[in-house]
């Protein structure tokens, strides 16, 4: 069962991926979430509050990713790989409004982004044991990440997460041995 202060994060989110910063009046989120103005600003007495609830939720959210990424059979990379074709989750829902947070120059969701991105790359980096391999794996999935969110609108025809796997297979592989 979801909870009020929960409904009144989901509908922040929803507006900030429908609409943007600008579209996230207290009244608005209050309307979206089907609540008083005064139900709003007993959980989040203000659009900070609400800023900072939404960036705590994308930490707990991320700590849960990590989680699951430190025990992936297959490796950190190769999950966080695969993972980031996944869109429309409701782990890149609230990325991806915080995300849009960040894009409008708000210090914490612009620190949030960068903190987990450095806590993906740090577990990518444990998993492969090379700093450059590291970084090309983080942004691999930026790329699969961009083309899965293309496809998701139906403007991208051809799925590349596999083809990405065999070339962290070629990575991972000691010299002359891929």
């Amino acid at each position: 069962m979801t909870t009020a202060r929960e409904g009144l994060l989901d509908a922040f989110e929803d507006l900030l991926i429908d609409g943007g910063e600008r579209s996230t009046t207290l009244d608005a989120v209050a309307a979206r979430a089907g609540v008083s103005k005064g139900g709003l600003l007993y959980h989040f007495p203000s659009k900070s509050a609400l800023v900072d609830g939404l960036v705590e939720r994308l930490q707990t959210r991320t700590d849960e990713d990590a989680a699951t990424m430190l025990n992936a059979p297959r490796g950190a990379a190769a999950y966080y790989i695969t993972s980031s074709a996944e869109v429309g989750t409701a782990f890149d829902r609230t990325f991806l409004a915080v995300f849009r947070l960040a894009m409008n120059a708000e210090e914490t969701a612009a620190r949030a982004i960068q903190g987990i991105r450095r806590q993906w790359l740090d577990l990518i980096r444990a998993d492969v044991g090379d700093d450059d391999v590291a970084m090309a794996v983080l942004l691999m999935g930026d790329g699969l990440y961009y083309n899965a969110s293309l496809a998701s609108a139906g403007l991208a025809d051809f799925e590349a997460t596999e083809s990405l796997l065999r070339a962290l297979k070629q990575m991972r592989a000691p010299d002359g041995d891929a």
